[in-house]
């Protein structure tokens, strides 16, 4: 009699932490002194790691895309409406937390929404110069995003000129 070989890949996705997806979005604004800030939204109390800044964003929900979670989130975090089409993929993180493994695609966005962001659910929000950026606590996912969203920003001062 043949002895089952029960499936790895069942026993690897038991013991695994669940993953979350969350997406985020990188909202850079050419100021009037010709500088680029991007947008961070500060984590508000009572929420797993408040306090600290990271870019705005959300998870998804059951049959949306990344693009359309973003949309749907900044709209409800931020009240500013954002067409999918100004949307352009980034880069992403994978960071282990304690309970769960974070997927977080981001997007970068220069000046393509309309209405001015504010703080919908509560969260303070900052306009952020590439100089400022790092002196902002972050999530640990968020940190290795820095370099790319610094490259955006400057690109996104080129391409104007």
């Amino acid at each position: 009699m043949r002895k089952e070989t029960p499936c790895i890949g069942a026993a690897i996705a038991s013991t695994a932490k669940p993953i979350t997806l969350v997406a985020a979005a990188a909202l850079i604004s050419i100021s009037p002194d010709g500088l680029p800030r991007v947008l961070l939204a500060q984590r508000p109390a009572g929420k797993s790691l408040s306090g600290l800044w990271e870019f705005p964003g959300g998870k998804l929900e059951v049959g949306e895309t990344p693009e359309d979670a973003l949309v749907r989130e900044l709209r409800e975090e931020l009240r500013i409406e954002i067409d999918v089409g100004t949307l352009k993929p980034m880069c992403f993180a994978s960071h282990s937390y304690a309970t769960f493994h974070l997927l977080m695609p981001l997007y970068g966005c220069v000046d393509g929404w309309s209405g001015s962001p504010c703080g919908a659910e509560g969260q303070n929000l900052v306009w952020s110069t590439h100089e400022e950026l790092e002196t902002y606590s972050m999530p640990p996912a968020d940190y290795p995003l820095l370099d790319a969203v610094k490259h955006a920003m400057t690109l996104s001062v080129v391409q104007r000129d």
